[in-house]
């Protein structure tokens, strides 16, 4: 873990303008600076960064936080990832409560360096090799587009890497996937007359290789293995050259080689990434799904490639969200999106991507395909084909749709089928509450105070702390904010530093929604503080409200002394002073 003061300390000598402008152009606007959301498509700015507060927030599709949180969603990196590229570009050293970390990146440090060492040497060979460049030219490939992804060959020497390292029988050669020891101890590299594709992390570093046969020969393609850098499972190619046409689009193409990626950006679709030669994973698709609303996966429309899209299929049920989209995209069989493109077009492929089968179209065929609906047993094979699927759903609305007609085409009631699949049932309709706990209160007032204490943090002092409600989950977020001001935990006046205090808790989401909507409010402050004395007043008089109600219970049960008599007068008499004064 990374210390919370060292967090602190981050966010209040890095300026958010200067970190979103390497990305993002910014225009003056104002105390603020505006431009085209990079997180939607949108001609008209509404993208907000404000330099006082340290904060951003997109009046179009709400996204919104600190400089550490635009790291994260415009390049797609993990937290500790985010927190050590703005430390890098102040000279600071992340210090890290424990060392594993620390460790793991000394460790991969020297592989990286190899790497992009090894990169460097391949692309100045495709240069040097006229067989190489005629391959990409008859592929349809310019210079252009075999730069942008950093294209090279490997020559046909079984130790050309020799020539560049001079410590090539160092085990890190061996660790980082560029060198092959074989039983007998004698090296040689990995990657011989081939086509190399470089694989590229969030960041931007070399990880690993694909390298890509010339003409005819086995393994076509040929892949690094998992190394401490490289992790299949979790990597997508082209990734870092696809961010901006995915993020333009709101939509992803997924596909299954790095040919058919540069061959499609080379036609001017450039949001097409490729799977590293394993099955998709939860992984891929989370990580997808933070870049865009949809995603489309493009395979042959043969058995193999059907095979492959449902493995597709089951890998995006967990991590599948209701509002993102994903779908399928079946090529004839004698194409591949390479071939597909070259041969019909970018706007044909574009109208395919389009208009994709849905995630629950190919559900429900293929599982209907596989089973005799016309007998019980059939119908009873398909729940219980069905009955992993669902349970591993992990978007409400969309497994209520599947459960209907599922139920629908097995011949039993939806909350039968729920039952068969030991599935919890989701609410339908407004349930009775609980005749023992009462409702709880609205949340507008402490809505109210949560956000006047958001726009001054210095009105924290002011609010009786043990009079705040925490039923509503912004009587929750109000308490937990005052608590931490009045601790000192957080300084006053930075939305960025004070949604990082709050990242991961029960509050983020409250407090996050609150202050990008204080970025669009431009309240009197005069009629603020008005605003706010009103409703500290309102919470003392709920209170009092309680303290009065279980005084009156108590006289309806007889239990009521004398004391508590002469105290319940009081309370009505002083809330009814509260009251005309509110």
């Amino acid at each position: 873990m990374i210390p919370e003061s060292f967090i602190e300390e981050l966010l209040s000598r890095v300026d958010i303008v200067d970190v979103i402008e390497r990305y993002v152009p910014l225009k003056k606007a104002g105390a603020n600076y505006q431009a085209c959301c990079p997180f939607h498509s949108e001609k008209t700015p509404s993208f907000t960064v404000s330099p006082t507060k340290q904060f951003y927030h997109c009046f179009g599709c709400g996204a919104h936080g600190s400089a550490i949180g635009f790291l994260m969603q415009y390049s797609g990196l993990g937290f500790v990832e985010a927190v050590e590229a703005l430390a890098a570009q102040l000279g600071l050293a992340v210090p890290h409560q424990t060392s594993a970390r620390a460790q793991e990146k000394a460790r991969q440090q020297p592989l990286t360096e190899r790497l992009a060492r090894a990169a460097r040497f391949y692309k100045d060979e495709l240069k040097r090799s006229p067989k190489a460049i005629d391959y990409l030219k008859g592929r349809g490939l310019t210079g252009e587009i075999a730069a942008k992804y950093g294209l090279g060959y490997a020559p046909d020497d079984w130790q050309a890497l020799a020539g560049v390292f001079a410590d090539y029988a160092d085990p890190a050669m061996v660790e980082c996937g560029l060198v092959i020891e074989n039983e007998q101890g004698r090296r040689y590299d990995r990657f011989r007359d081939r086509i190399m594709f470089p694989i590229q992390d969030a960041r931007g570093n070399v990880i690993g290789f694909g390298g890509r046969v010339l003409g005819q020969g086995e393994p076509k393609y040929l892949n690094s293995p998992e190394t401490p850098l490289f992790k299949k499972g979790e990597e997508l190619y082209g990734l870092p050259q696809a961010r901006a046409a995915i993020r333009s689009e709101g939509r992803v193409i997924v596909v299954e080689g790095y040919m058919d990626v540069v061959a499609l950006a080379q036609f001017g679709i450039g949001n097409a990434v490729a799977t590293l030669g394993t099955a998709t994973t939860p992984t891929h698709v989370r990580k997808l799904l933070r870049l865009a609303d949809q995603v489309v996966f493009c395979f042959d429309g043969d058995a193999a490639g059907r095979k492959a899209a449902w493995r597709a299929l089951e890998a995006s049920l967990e991590a599948l969200s209701d509002g993102k989209l994903v779908g399928f995209l079946f090529l004839p069989p004698e194409h591949d999106p390479d071939s597909f493109v070259r041969a019909e077009g970018a706007e044909a492929f574009q109208r395919l991507a389009a208009q994709p089968t849905t995630l629950a179209e190919f559900f429900l065929r293929e599982l209907k395909a596989g089973v005799d609906l016309s007998s019980a047993e059939g119908r009873a094979r398909l729940v219980h084909e069905a009955k992993p699927l669902l349970t591993k759903l992990a978007a409400p609305l969309l497994r209520l749709q599947l459960t209907r007609a599922l139920a629908e085409a097995a011949q039993v009631s939806p909350a039968e089928l729920e039952a068969l699949c030991g599935l919890k049932p989701l609410p339908r309709g407004r349930a009775a509450p609980p005749k023992s706990r009462p409702l709880p209160k609205p949340a507008a007032l402490e809505r109210t105070l949560l956000l006047t204490v958001l726009h001054r943090p210095e009105r924290a002092a002011r609010l009786p702390l043990e009079l705040i409600p925490t039923e509503s989950a912004e009587g929750a977020a109000l308490a937990a904010l005052v608590e931490a001001i009045e601790a000192g935990r957080l300084p006053t006046g930075n939305f960025g530093l004070l949604l990082e205090y709050f990242r991961g808790s029960a509050h983020e989401e409250v407090i996050a929604g609150l202050a990008g909507e204080l970025e669009g409010s431009h309240s009197d402050e005069g009629e603020e503080e008005t605003v706010f004395q009103d409703a500290i007043e309102r919470l003392k008089a709920r209170s009092l409200e309680r303290r009065i109600e279980a005084l009156i219970a108590q006289e309806r049960a007889g239990t009521l002394t004398a004391g508590q008599r002469r105290q319940l007068a009081e309370l009505i008499a002083l809330k009814k002073r509260l009251l005309e004064r509110v």
